[in-house]
């Protein structure tokens, strides 16, 4: 008999170094595993992840069943007909993607009413599996389509992808005797059957591949790896069905994920894919495919990526443009889609060990993944334009469209990202550091404790609003361990001490110090967060003549908030002539209001009419923290003076 979900003082947490959302079974290096991680909770992310804990799994579960996403398997699970079925047919993912997130706090916390909600939620999902582990909502039963009669836009491969991450967050936590974990694993036998070696096909949404090689890790069977290693393989062979207004690119099913240039389509399916193909490369030992998906990520962020490490520039398909098509106020940058490059750029981090994919990942975690929730956990940006040209109104409390853009709303008609958010606030801890053979690295800087077999230290900062971050040794083997420290590529100037000795300067890169540490060892690291101007390239003509501002992580924001009434947003200049000054996270910044003139042609304007009318100091804050203050209009980048 499977014992109960419910987390009780006899039953622990498996705690062996595998309690994270990635864990390769060929790699050096590993994400620290959540039970050596506890973030504290007045910290940046410690905060976050709290008031996800406390408001947004709850806000997300109450909006499910208020629209009647959770009844959908109880209908199933009845056996009735259906003739009108709420939700799209992705419906099902979101349920699995707040189970996932509800395993991972469930890890940390004894808390019983979550833990009672939790296994109600896998009582209702399981009661709808089939027989033969088909499991999905939309299609396969009366008064539905039948199963996999739409694979390019059903979903049903991907749904079932994200039940089997749930499933693999409940291994990694409490092991395999959990029902959740059974109905996961029977699904999983389902999808192997029906698309193994015999069959075809695949899903028009990526996501299974990533899913099936974490369970195979997770459950130590190399068959579904190999199943995701069919679904890569088979993708890029045109055999999609294509929707009217869609192309195989859209799906990426265009060109074999070995011989793309860049990623391309829609930009969530194209970063799942990636993440899934890494995973099959790490674990099949392919150097040609892994090669592959490095220069695909090389040549997207260097062309196709945002400052804010945003990705997919195009409204219509959700989708990645061509090279240098970066507009800033059509920018899509989906929440969802910063998720899926932390994902992506996670696993090649693991991989590789290059310094450049926990660099990107910083930059989408402070600008993309913070800058979604509100403060309060109960509303969401979807897309995150760079450029807000009207205020846009206060949404509604009902459902709203997905990329309205103007402030953050609390559910949305497709509602992928409050979900995405949830599960990855639930781990986000697992990115921070890994678990070296001889030591510990230190990814991100967080206030909290991480630690591995060598090394566990206290981590005390008020990063990204602090310069200074003090990292404590809590415990040490009596053994030489190597503690290491990712230096930002921005951080010129970095410096570190050891236990009050000399000063030492570090660079860009990875500062290293390998010796006996002992108990209250104390390191301090200074991360000079210099206000600095950032220039776009030249080819991104939608920013050209334009500036924006950085300090630190954090991309900064000019809101109209902060301008005179009189003042236009899109009328303001920034004089190059004078640096940005501290403020607080942000900056101040000098600027003036020219007179563009009026006319009522477009192409009549006479340039030397552009004229300062009025100067001043301008407040500049982190772009995270934009539209907090009611509808506004903001930009990142800035026309300049000269």
């Amino acid at each position: 008999m499977l014992t109960s979900n419910r987390l009780s003082p006899d039953r622990p947490h498996v705690g062996d170094g595998t309690a994270s959302p990635v864990a390769p079974t060929h790699s050096q290096r590993r994400g620290i595993s959540l039970d050596r991680v506890t973030l504290d909770p007045y910290g940046f992310w410690g905060r976050k992840q709290s008031i996800n804990a406390e408001a947004t799994l709850e806000h997300c579960a109450s909006w499910m069943e208020q629209l009647g996403w959770l009844e959908n398997f109880d209908r199933v699970a009845r056996g009735e007909v259906t003739t009108e079925r709420p939700g799209w047919q992705f419906s099902d993912s979101e349920v699995y993607k707040l189970l996932e997130a509800m395993a991972w706090q469930l890890s940390k916390s004894e808390d019983l009413a979550l833990a009672a909600e939790f296994d109600l939620l896998v009582d209702r999902i399981a009661a709808a599996q089939n027989e033969d582990g088909y499991l999905g909502t939309a299609f396969g039963h009366p008064g539905l389509p039948g199963r996999y009669t739409d694979l390019s836009m059903g979903h049903e491969l991907y749904n079932i992808g994200h039940l089997i991450q749930a499933a693999v967050a409940r291994i990694r936590t409490v092991g395999t005797e959990d029902r959740l974990v059974d109905v996961a694993r029977r699904a999983a036998d389902h999808v192997c059957d029906a698309f193994g070696p015999e069959g075809s096909g695949m899903c028009g949404h990526p996501e299974i591949e990533v899913a099936l090689v974490e369970f195979g890790r997770a459950l130590e069977d190399d068959r579904y790896i190999q199943q995701a290693r069919r679904f890569v393989e088979r993708r890029g062979q045109r055999t999609l069905p294509v929707p009217a207004l869609k192309g195989p690119e859209y799906f990426q099913d265009d060109e074999p994920v070995r011989s793309a240039k860049a990623l391309r389509g829609h930009a969530v399916r194209a970063l799942y894919l990636s993440a899934g193909a890494v995973d099959v490369a790490v674990e099949t030992d392919d150097q040609q495919l892994l090669h592959a998906l490095e220069r695909q990520w090389e040549h997207t962020v260097a062309r196709r990526t945002y400052i804010t490490g945003g990705m997919g520039s195009r409204h219509q398909d959700e989708g990645f443009g061509e090279d240098w098509e970066l507009p800033p106020d059509r920018a899509y940058c989906e929440t969802c889609a910063g998720i899926a490059a932390i994902m992506f750029s996670w696993r090649l981090y693991l991989a590789t060990g290059d310094i450049r994919y926990p660099d990107l990942i910083e930059r989408i975690l402070y600008n993309v993944l913070a800058a979604s929730p509100s403060g309060d956990g109960r509303s969401f940006f979807y897309s995150n334009p760079l450029h807000q040209r009207v205020p846009g109104t206060v949404p509604s409390d009902a459902v709203n469209m997905r990329a309205e853009g103007s402030m953050r709303a609390p559910w949305f008609d497709v509602s992928c990202c409050p979900t995405n958010i949830a599960r990855t606030l639930a781990s986000v801890g697992a990115y921070f550091a890994t678990a070296d053979p001889d030591g510990l690295t230190v990814l991100q800087y967080a206030s909290g404790i991480f630690g591995s077999d060598a090394l566990t230290v206290d981590v005390q900062t008020g990063y990204p609003d602090d310069d200074s971050v003090g990292l404590v040794i809590r415990a040490a083997l009596e053994a030489p361990a190597t503690l290491r420290l990712r230096i930002p590529s921005w951080a010129h100037g970095a410096s570190m001490v050891i236990n009050g000795g000399a000063t030492r300067s570090v660079e860009p890169g990875w500062a290293e110090e390998t010796r006996q540490w002992k108990v209250d060892d104390r390191i301090e690291l200074v991360l000079p967060r210099t206000p600095r101007f950032s220039w776009p390239h030249p080819r991104i003509d939608s920013v050209r003549g334009c500036v924006a501002v950085e300090r630190g992580p954090l991309v900064l924001a000019l809101e109209s908030i902060d301008l005179p009434a009189s003042w236009n947003i899109d009328d303001v200049r920034l004089d190059l002539g004078r640096e940005p000054i501290p403020d607080e996270s942000g900056a101040v910044i000098h600027a003036a209001l020219v007179d563009v003139g009026a006319g009522d042609e477009p192409y009549t304007w006479n340039p030397h009419r552009n004229q300062a009318v009025d100067r001043m100091q301008l407040r500049l804050i982190p772009y995270h923290r934009w539209a907090e203050r009611g509808p506004s209009t903001m930009r990142v980048f800035l026309p300049t003076t000269q």
